[in-house]
């Protein structure tokens, strides 16, 4: 791993984990970039779903597949991702990513908020099939302030240590409260 960034350090793991043929969701397309990866890690006998309630998201994340020819593995969903459930049966889903904040340049009024995002992670917990993965890129400070942030990690420590690992980690010598991943496996 050559990059320090938390979207990169997430990425390590979730590469180490999805195989060819696996069910994996990206929960928040954004610009597309886990999107793509998915899609190649799943390979051509493996789906991943991408959601995110912003047409520009769906848009970048659908050239970023077609210049990559790789949108036949993809489904794009203009959704919020509290309705994973509707397009994912319980227990079949390999990994599943999430990147709370803002389109990095879209309009920053328009982002993840605590409530939506603890149902999503809540829903996600269920799909999750068992030895399966969830990626958390939580941020806070600046635009989307800590409501969400708080949420998410007092939740996550009221997870079943019998059902769930839990890892947090932290950028611990960076300054302007730095971004934390966390990942979740289903035991």
């Amino acid at each position: 791993m050559n990059s320090y960034q938390i979207t990169a350090w997430c990425s390590h793991f979730v590469c180490d984990h999805v195989k060819p043929g696996d069910l994996c969701i990206d929960a928040t397309m954004g610009k597309g970039n886990d999107t793509e990866l998915l899609c190649r890690l799943v390979g051509e006998s493996g789906h991943v779903h991408a959601f995110d309630i912003q047409q520009e998201a769906l848009c970048l994340t659908q050239k970023r597949l077609e210049h990559s020819s790789l949108l036949s593995r993809c489904s794009l969903h203009l959704c919020s991702h509290t309705q994973m459930d509707q397009y994912v049966a319980p227990e079949t889903v390999s990994c599943i990513v999430f990147n709370f904040g803002y389109l990095p340049t879209g309009d920053h009024t328009v982002c993840t908020h605590a409530d939506t995002s603890l149902l999503a992670i809540k829903s996600g917990l269920s799909l999750l099939k068992k030895g399966g993965l969830m990626s958390l890129c939580i941020y806070s400070g600046g635009d989307t302030g800590f409501e969400e942030r708080d949420a998410i990690l007092s939740f996550l420590k009221t997870l079943d240590s019998r059902k769930y690992l839990v890892i947090l980690s932290q950028y611990y010598n960076r300054p302007n409260h730095p971004p934390i991943p966390a990942l979740i496996r289903k035991i």
